[in-house]
């Protein structure tokens, strides 16, 4: 019970925040992209740019991804400030990978708004020709 409680209470707590509009808010300039065709076996990187559109500072704390073939290369450890600018870097490794790739990466902060939480990014990945 007092665990259903204090839900509630932080539920009540991120709504009335969100309500009041204070807090971090990730704008990305762009939160998709689209390596197009991408030769099995290449590793391909891209960086997510976003600033902090809110009036409190943006703390990320974690960067998750769904699958062992893309990582988070890098991101802001110290809090982005209302009006300041971030990046975000993913690496996909092609490797064992045909066809179509969607993935979706989460960033984990204390950003309150909800389309900021994810970036995603495709690739059509195709067999290596060979140099003859």
């Amino acid at each position: 019970m007092k665990r259903l409680f204090l839900i509630l209470m932080m539920g009540t707590a991120v709504v009335a925040a969100s309500a009041q509009g204070r807090g971090a808010v990730i704008s990305w300039e762009t939160a998709t992209h689209d390596f197009g065709e991408v030769a099995q076996g290449d590793k391909v990187e891209h960086t997510f740019r976003f600033k902090n559109t809110g009036n409190e500072p943006l703390i990320i704390t974690n960067v998750q991804v769904t699958c062992g073939c893309t990582t988070p290369k890098g991101w802001a450890r110290d809090p982005i400030g209302p009006g300041q600018l971030g990046e975000l870097t993913i690496a996909f490794n092609t490797a064992g990978k045909f066809g179509k790739q969607n993935k979706v990466v989460t960033i984990v902060s204390n950003a309150i708004n909800s389309e900021g939480r994810q970036v995603s990014f495709a690739a059509e990945v195709v067999i290596k020709k060979s140099a003859n």
